[in-house]
């Protein structure tokens, strides 16, 4: 029997965790060890932490963040760091017959694993840069929220009452920019990858398109890739109330040729997508 892999891949922030759930109650192996849920996904990330902790000793290694919100590279793999990575694959080919990761670091490994994994499919998942930005905007801020609101009471009051409000608006305008930029630099690695695949190894999906189509793309991974998998609903998982509002991003990002460029990716990768 051949084996099957998908390999999840998509921006931070772009739905990977939820889609990753959803495959993983349809029965598809994504991990034997999953991250645990924390304020930024409080119902799991479904990351591998095999490969999780990889990637991020690679990104260390190379001196590169190892959150991998990063528009730099990895300039070339050592001969140890692709060993590595063929130890996991070896024990999960051995291990199952089909299964797959999730981790959005892979994004900037998409040429190794091609090389690794050759008859790889891809679930190539897209959501919009303004969400996106939006939604690393209100993570990362939670960071410093978190600090202030474990101070005592006076503190709290000060910053609930009159510091918070502009420390948000202070932290857009320093980070709304750099997180687009990452958005840019990440789907540019999965255009590049999947332009380079056959036209039947991969699919472009988001999260919203499954709220109403899910049966299409479970049919899609059942009867184009052989997945054994048996259909959940995903609605059954889907929480709205999780999903926060956009950000206006138009007054922090001022380099509007960044916005052009963003959209003109964001249009071709939907091009792609399964059903839109």
């Amino acid at each position: 029997m051949q084996k099957r892999v998908l390999i999840i891949t998509g921006m931070h922030r772009s739905g990977t965790s939820l889609i990753t759930q959803w495959l993983s109650k349809c029965g598809l192996q994504t991990g034997e060890k999953l991250v645990p849920g924390s304020y930024g996904n409080v119902e799991g990330h479904f990351e591998d932490i095999e490969f999780l902790k990889m990637h991020e000793e690679i990104l260390a290694d190379h001196n590169l963040p190892s959150s991998g919100l990063t528009v730099e590279h990895v300039a070339e793999f050592t001969i140890y760091e692709k060993e590595k990575l063929k130890s996991i694959i070896k024990v999960k080919q051995q291990l199952y017959d089909q299964w797959g990761w999730k981790d959005p670091r892979t994004c900037l490994f998409l040429d190794v694993y091609k090389e690794l994994l050759p008859d790889a499919c891809y679930l190539v998942i897209l959501r919009d840069y303004q969400s996106v930005v939006s939604s690393l905007l209100r993570r990362e801020f939670k960071w410093v929220d978190n600090k202030y609101m474990a101070r005592k009471y006076f503190s709290r009051l000060v910053w609930t009452k009159f510091r918070r409000a502009r420390r948000i608006v202070q932290f857009c305008n320093d980070h709304a920019t750099e997180y687009l930029k990452v958005w840019i630099a990440y789907n540019q690695d999965i255009l590049k990858c999947i332009e380079t695949l056959p036209r039947d190894a991969f699919v472009v999906v988001n999260y919203s398109m499954l709220k109403d189509e899910d049966e299409q793309v479970f049919e899609y991974l059942k009867n184009k890739w052989n997945l054994a998998l048996k259909y959940s609903r995903f609605r059954d998982i889907f929480k709205e109330n999780l999903i926060g509002p956009d950000i206006d991003l138009n007054q922090f990002i001022t380099d509007k040729t960044l916005v052009s460029q963003a959209t003109a990716l964001q249009d071709k990768l939907k091009g792609y997508m399964l059903a839109d």
